[in-house]
């Protein structure tokens, strides 16, 4: 048998070193290439989410909110058109009071104020433009300028002639119903007053296109029409007996021939308006029964 030299065995143990070193090699790469493909994964999927969050705005600083829906339109009027007009802006549409009431109150010269409780609820809009002209002292030292046949005091033109208001106007609101026709040809039953004496109600102004703006009706009078056009915006609750007056002191002529000037001059010397009161809502407590007192039982005197 033929022993191997000592050369081959040299190459045949450099030749086994050589393949060990290469499949460490191969095995390390191995590792590295798993290794790299984990990582990018990892941060495939971190983008991912990166990206996601992002768009849905986690990382704002300031996140945004759904904006507040309109609740009230101001129609602009043109004041150079009609200098009657006074311009104070506009109120804000959105963040309304639309719920509850808020008071107002008038002061004139006449007497004690005149408390109103403006019905938020019916009449939003027209709460909310009170408000705003209110604070602008848009009414301070003006005059009522009419007695209307209808048996209202007619107020909130600065101009005094009925021409005039703020540089805005709006819609409708709280307009009561027209009372039903009768059915046959007997009269019809007699019905509540539309506008009960109390009543305060828009008025609107030819001026402006016909639209709700300043101007109001204070009725002393019980009115009721087949016709109703003056929306409804609250009720006096103090101060009535100082609107009577004035209505039956009788207008005279505010020199155009038309007897429709109150016969004393009703100056406004202040109107404002408080915050909106919420009613609270109303919990019905079931009541709880009591149990029967016992009489008591009577004594005998003694003799």
């Amino acid at each position: 048998m033929r022993v191997p030299s000592s050369k081959t065995r040299q190459r045949k143990l450099a030749r086994a070193k050589y393949d060990r070193q290469m499949a460490r090699k191969a095995a390390s790469a191995r590792r590295k290439r798993r290794l790299q493909a984990g990582i990018g994964s990892a941060l495939a999927l971190l983008l991912i989410v990166f990206g996601t969050v992002w768009l849905l705005g986690g990382f704002d600083s300031d996140p945004k909110t759904p904006e507040a829906a309109d609740l009230c339109s101001w129609t602009p009027q043109d004041g150079s058109a009609n200098t009657n007009l006074k311009d104070v802006g506009t109120p804000p549409t959105k963040d309304l009071p639309n719920t509850g009431t808020r008071p107002m109150t008038i002061t004139t010269n006449q007497g004690a104020p005149v408390t109103v409780t403006l019905d938020v609820a019916s009449a939003p809009c027209s709460s909310a433009s009170f408000a705003y002209l209110a604070g602008k002292g848009f009414f301070d030292n003006t005059k009522c300028h009419e007695l209307t046949a209808e048996g209202a005091l007619r107020c909130g033109d600065p101009s005094g002639t009925g021409q005039g208001g703020a540089t805005y106007s709006f819609f409708n609101e709280n307009v009561p119903a027209a009372p039903e026709p009768s059915p046959s040809a007997s009269p019809a039953p007699a019905q509540a007053p539309l506008y009960p004496k109390g009543t305060v109600a828009l008025i609107s102004n030819a001026a402006t296109g016909g639209g709700n703006g300043s101007q109001f009706l204070i009725f002393f009078k019980d009115f009721t029409t087949s016709s109703p056009t003056y929306p409804i915006i609250g009720t006096v609750t103090a101060g009535l007996d100082v609107v009577e007056k004035i209505g039956a002191l009788g207008a005279v002529d505010n020199g155009s021939g038309e007897k429709i000037k109150p016969a004393q001059d009703v100056i406004i010397q202040s109107l404002t308006v408080g915050e909106a009161a919420t009613p609270a809502p109303s919990a019905s407590v079931p009541a709880t029964p009591t149990a029967p007192t016992a009489s008591p039982s009577p004594t005998t005197g003694q003799s």
